[in-house]
């Protein structure tokens, strides 16, 4: 019969894990969440509500150390509180024991919908970026923008729920009878087309045959939202971002995006991003424009154009980097209803991904 586990039974195996190597530990070494603190209850009026006494919140650094190990793997709230329970690593870098109540899924969903209606999201993320620039990481090496579509759940619309959708109407607008159905629907998310290419089969008889010139090229429908993010070069963190639907114009945000705190005064990006509005702001910033060029309407590309952008393209690779890592590493995927809320999603995903590659920067060459 095996017997009940005791304390120093619980003490060996997070010793063991610790020993196999624990990312999460590693976080709460390198990442005070204290510093989120008085952020955490601004937004959330903390300091008032304690002063009119009654039942005490769930501690607010707690609950936001949940919303980072759900940015990290990609959880949702039912999941989080499942996981918490099950696994011991998440209890320690949370400071739960097994004796500890944890918050279940509502509580999580209650917790960040304060932040939402707070619009807390991105004086959490200036925060941590400025506790980066405290610790000698400056937006170093020129600034790097680029957009990537994050998917939402699928609307099955009608023709004219489609066209009310697009004419601006709200969900409580176009289903005031049916308030349930309503809550459940996103009217702010957009249908959009990403372009790619398929490669061909490779030729068994003649492997030599194959080129990429003879991909072809796809016509990939997606639904959701665009994370719109400003790249340092140096470093690979996130200094600055922003959200929209998929379906808006990628260079219609770079204004918005070029950092004022960047050292170097390259801006890369891809050509969507070449319009005379962007290249006049890039220079009113004071900064110098590595955007790719557009191929003349009609007219083969100029050499001197070809091997700019092919240079380009090598630094602006950096930030596919950074979207690889959050959808494909992280999960990232908007399953809530409505821009505010895959605003937050996102934004946590940013803060998630400067937090993890700052566990590789301190570990690889840290700023000195």
């Amino acid at each position: 019969m095996v017997g009940q586990p005791g304390f120093f039974d619980l003490e060996d195996r997070l010793a063991g894990l610790s020993k196999t190597g624990d990312p999460l530990e590693r976080l709460a070494r390198v990442v005070d969440f204290e510093i989120f603190r008085s952020e955490l209850d601004r937004a959330l009026g903390r300091s008032e509500r304690a002063a009119k006494g009654g039942r005490p919140p769930s501690d607010a650094v707690l609950m936001f150390k949940i919303l980072v190990l759900q940015a990290l793997y990609g959880m949702s709230d039912e999941q989080a509180e499942y996981q918490i329970q099950d696994r011991l690593t998440f209890m320690r870098f949370l400071g739960l024991g097994l004796g500890d109540k944890v918050p279940d899924y509502s509580t999580i969903w209650r917790f960040r919908e304060a932040l939402v209606a707070a619009g807390a999201i991105e004086a959490l993320f200036a925060r941590f970026d400025a506790e980066l620039k405290d610790r000698g990481y400056f937006a170093l090496g020129g600034q790097v923008i680029d957009a990537s579509i994050v998917e939402a759940p699928k609307q099955r619309l009608s023709d004219p729920e489609k066209a009310r959708i697009k004419a601006g109407a709200t969900a409580r607008e176009i289903w005031p009878d049916r308030p349930a159905k309503a809550a459940h629907k996103d009217t702010t998310a957009r249908w959009t087309v990403k372009r790619g290419r398929r490669k061909p089969a490779t030729r068994r008889d003649k492997p030599e045959a194959t080129s990429e010139r003879s991909a072809e090229a796809l016509l990939i429908p997606m639904f959701g939202y665009k994370s719109h993010v400003n790249v340092d070069r140096r470093y690979r963190l996130i200094r600055r971002w922003t959200v929209s639907h998929a379906a808006a114009h990628d260079g219609a945000r770079l204004p918005g995006l070029l950092d004022p705190d960047a050292f170097a005064t390259p801006v890369w990006a891809d050509t969507a991003y070449r319009s005379k509005v962007n290249e006049a702001a890039i220079r009113s910033a004071g900064r110098r424009s590595m955007v790719h060029f557009k191929k003349p309407k009609g007219q083969p590309m100029p050499e001197a154009h070809r091997r700019a952008n092919q240079a380009r393209s090598k630094v602006r690779s950096s930030v596919e980097h950074v979207f690889a890592e959050q959808k494909a590493r992280m999960g990232l995927f908007i399953r809530t209803v409505g821009i505010a809320r895959a605003t937050i999603k996102i934004g946590l995903a940013n803060l998630a991904y400067n937090m993890r590659r700052l566990i590789w920067l301190e570990t690889a060459s840290p700023a000195t």
